[in-house]
């Protein structure tokens, strides 16, 4: 008798219900998170290469300015559920909009900086605040 993965959710509704109280708001924000990338149609970003084109969806947790090479930055940490990755733009100090808990999709080409994964002045879509 094989084990069932535990990565297999459950199908019942009972045992949904069952896993949604025993889960932690973390835990729950996340899953919604992914269905709203799959739903979307976007790249989950844990599956994100180096140098590949995305189109990646999430929730705002962090915005920064940090200046890169003398030049302002405004750099946000965009979460997925399954991970993060650094949108940056250059040359921008602020953009309206642009705010932690905000919820947006981002395309571009995604690269690697210091083992983390970044989004250099990607083309965005900010969510309806009604949708949040």
């Amino acid at each position: 008798m094989s084990a069932v993965p535990r990565s297999v959710k459950p199908t019942g509704r009972f045992r949904r219900m069952l896993d949604r109280l025993s889960s932690s708001p973390e835990e729950l924000h996340a899953t919604e998170l992914q269905q709203d990338a799959q739903a979307e149609g976007c790249t989950r970003i844990c599956d994100c290469d180096d140098r590949q084109i995305v189109k990646v969806t999430g929730t705002l947790r962090t915005v920064t300015l940090r200046p890169r090479a003398g030049v302002p930055a405004l750099e946000a940490e965009l979460f997925d559920g399954s991970a993060a990755l650094d949108v940056v733009w250059l040359g921008r100090r602020s953009i309206v909009g642009i705010e932690p808990g905000r919820k947006l999709i981002a395309s571009g080409r995604v690269s690697m900086s210091h083992g983390r994964r970044v989004l250099f002045n990607p083309k965005y879509e900010l969510r309806p605040l009604g949708q949040e």
